[in-house]
């Protein structure tokens, strides 16, 4: 049992460890342009589903709050968190829709969206990606596998190298992460 279990602790760290090797000074970048859009008055909304909506919501609240560091709240949104917002659009216009129609009420050009969808096919946060686009937002999108129908939606696609759900969302989790530590350093230089 315990090399079972020692075996899934592995393969979480060879897939991080696989992400990073490929996307190291990308996520530097996306760092950079984030604390240029919070500088700017800016802000960035996360949005996907099931356990990617509970990373909007984390990520979210790392940038409002704090991660570790002390500093001024920065404007980030999830997008999956208000029930009300999300039950009235799926029952007035379709799942489909409540990332689309959120982003058309809140988002403006210089704000950032992130879509996370561990497939790359969910189509309400493609959909939100379109939108985002259509509004002059800069888009980013997180997913695993092959990246699905969401390659060629974003500006910025970050690939999790797996078809494992599991791995695709602890390395979207340490993603963020490592982006909320690099977005103080910007902003707040090096500790």
């Amino acid at each position: 049992m315990s090399q079972r279990i020692r075996r899934w602790f592995e393969d979480s760290a060879e897939t991080k460890l696989k992400f990073v090797a490929e996307h190291a000074d990308r996520i530097q970048q996306l760092a950079n342009l984030l604390a240029e859009t919070f500088r700017q008055g800016n802000k960035v909304l996360f949005f996907g589903n099931g356990g990617s909506a509970m990373d909007a919501s984390h990520l979210a609240a790392e940038f409002v709050g704090r991660y570790r560091r002390e500093r001024a709240p920065l404007a980030a949104m999830s997008l999956s968190a208000d029930q009300a917002k999300l039950t009235c659009i799926a029952n007035d216009y379709g799942y489909d829709e409540v990332f689309a129609r959120q982003i058309q009420a809140l988002g403006k050009p210089g704000d950032v969206a992130v879509g996370i969808s561990t497939s790359g096919n969910s189509p309400n946060v493609l959909k939100g990606l379109q939108a985002a686009r259509a509004q002059g937002l800069v888009t980013v999108g997180w997913t695993g596998g092959t990246g699905g129908r969401l390659v060629g939606q974003a500006d910025h696609v970050f690939i999790v190298p797996s078809t494992v759900v599991a791995r695709i969302q602890e390395t979207h989790i340490t993603l963020g992460h490592a982006l909320c530590e690099l977005v103080d350093e910007v902003l707040l230089g090096k500790e």
